[in-house]
């Protein structure tokens, strides 16, 4: 199907987001105006987090597979799992979940894994935990990989001296009783705990509370979440569930004070939340929907933001997004509570969307963790036995590492939108930062399927001089990876790239993600 371009100029100045969007009723080309001497923000490397719930396969056959396992393994962690996130610069962890926190009690996961109580996982498939992988197997791999732990605490169902506990176990060097008990299980010397949740979801499943109830209760709590042995807690409240501004005002103006950190979860689909949608077995109405909603992530940012700024003006708070991604319809044949889903182009745009938007917002926005890890929801990874792939959306971060910790670059954008059915979208979305050696990263999503974007770029400030480039596309919207064909979509070298009086030309392909980089 063929669109029709029509011209939108969109100003990125770094310190909001699409500062203003205009259509002009005629064609015109894609140009991109990028400022490389007038950054003033850095892109958190933990906006590119990532998170691990005891759901489905994410844990158990997924990262942890036993130190007994035939599957190579380092201590009972994936040896491709461990390599493959490694690549990736992954700067955070978030452990246990999602629903799980507010149901785990983190006493029944230590100790002899043979001698463990088990629990019944009651929010994902009824199945039952024997808590083999506990709070020394999620800290050692932190340290493995040498990623930042973010654990998420027990509001809901958990008490206070149960949090305390926690708590000084991983992190006091002295002599007390947890730490001794820590000490009796094989490790010595405290883990380095950064981030610390108090709950998940308070509004829903940890707990079904109110604001008010919430705030009361996570100031309570957040008291015995000490900082021992020179290990400095970041405080994280529980935040809304997308455009539930009232949570955030509510909690905010009860508790500011003692909170440094508050969470934000946006899940997208091109259905409803009771029917999502297929992961693999969609048009381009649907292709186009889940653009829509993607997008829309940075009006909910922008409406929590202004929420945040009326309680925390001098911005000392960070907004955690730390739940994010598409959420479609379990696999066939997979049981539905392990939320099993494929990963496809559309993901992959999607995420690079995302990440864009977050990198946009990095004034506020401080950490993202996508769901999830592995073999739940828009993964990184999946695994059957001694097989796995890389997905879609793994390429993403892997293509988007340029940006972790640079400093973010404003812009000027002018594109020809997509058209589908009456409506129209943005057909291009970017973001640019610079690194500390110089080097411009540039991230470009066409959202059209159909058609290719030639665009014409300027850097102000800088003299190009290289510029090296790769693209993730396919032929096929549905394009994805399988353990039969785990290389069907992955990055390759881009050469449609110049540099020519100084502007780096190039033509973007139907619905693709390209990386520049420029020195």
């Amino acid at each position: 199907m063929k669109t029709r371009a029509l011209l939108a100029t969109v100003l990125v100045t770094g310190l909001s987001a699409l500062a203003g969007t205009t259509i002009q009723d005629k064609k015109g080309s894609n140009t991109l105006t990028i400022h490389a001497d007038q950054g003033r923000l850095t892109i958190a490397p933990e906006i590119y987090g990532h998170f691990a719930e005891h759901l489905g396969r994410c844990i158990y056959d997924g990262i942890w597979v036993g130190p007994e396992s035939d599957i190579p393994n380092i201590r009972g962690y994936r040896k491709d799992i461990v390599e493959a996130l490694k690549a990736l610069n992954i700067p955070v962890l978030r452990w246990p979940g999602g629903c799980f926190a507010d149901e785990y009690h983190w006493k029944e996961g230590i100790g002899p894994r043979e001698q463990r109580a088990k629990m019944v996982n009651t929010h994902w498939g009824m199945v039952v935990e024997d808590n083999s992988f506990g709070t020394h197997e999620f800290l050692d791999l932190c340290e493995l990989l040498g990623t930042e732990a973010y654990i998420a605490g027990n509001v809901g169902s958990g008490s206070i001296e149960e949090m305390q506990d926690w708590i000084e176990y991983m992190t006091f060097d002295g002599d007390s009783e947890m730490a001794n008990l820590r000490r009796k299980n094989g490790r010595d010397k405290p883990w380095r705990v950064r981030y610390f949740g108090i709950g998940n979801e308070n509004w829903g499943c940890g707990g079904n509370m109110t604001p008010e109830y919430y705030a009361d209760l996570y100031k309570r709590y957040q008291t015995y979440v000490r900082n021992y042995s020179g290990n400095r807690v970041v405080k994280v409240a529980c935040g809304p569930g997308d455009w539930n501004t009232r949570w955030m005002d509510v909690v905010l103006g009860r508790a500011a004070r003692q909170i440094d950190a508050i969470s934000l979860h946006y899940y997208v689909f091109s259905g409803s939340w009771g029917n999502k949608g297929d992961a693999i077995e969609f048009n381009e109405g649907e292709w186009f929907g889940l653009m829509k909603k993607t997008l829309d992530s940075d009006e909910l940012l922008r409406r929590q933001i202004e929420v945040m700024d009326k309680h925390d003006p001098r911005k000392r708070i960070g907004l955690f997004f730390d739940e994010w991604g598409t959420w479609w319809n379990p696999a066939p044949g997979s049981n539905p509570g392990f939320l099993v889903q494929q990963n496809t182009l559309r993901d992959a745009l999607s995420a690079g969307i995302y990440l864009n938007t977050f990198n946009t917002h990095c004034e506020r926005v401080r950490m993202a963790n996508i769901a999830q890890t592995v073999n739940v929801l828009q993964a990184m990874v999946h695994t059957r036995g001694k097989d796995m792939f890389l997905t879609p959306t793994y390429y993403v971060f892997e293509m988007y590492k340029g940006h972790q910790g640079a400093t973010l670059l404003p812009h000027e954008l002018s594109y020809n939108a997509y058209e589908y059915n009456g409506q129209k979208l943005p057909s291009l979305n970017v973001s640019a930062s610079k690194a500390q050696n110089g080097t411009v990263t540039i991230t470009l999503c066409n959202l059209d399927p159909n058609t290719e974007a030639p665009l014409e770029c300027t850097l102000k400030g800088m003299d190009a001089k290289t510029v090296g480039a790769r693209v993730l596309t396919a032929e096929a919207m549905n394009a994805h990876n399988t353990f039969e064909k785990p290389d069907a979509v992955k990055p390759s070298v881009f050469s449609a790239v110049s540099i020519e009086k100084g502007k780096l030309i190039t033509t973007l392909p139907p619905m693709s993600v390209v990386v520049l980089e420029v020195k």
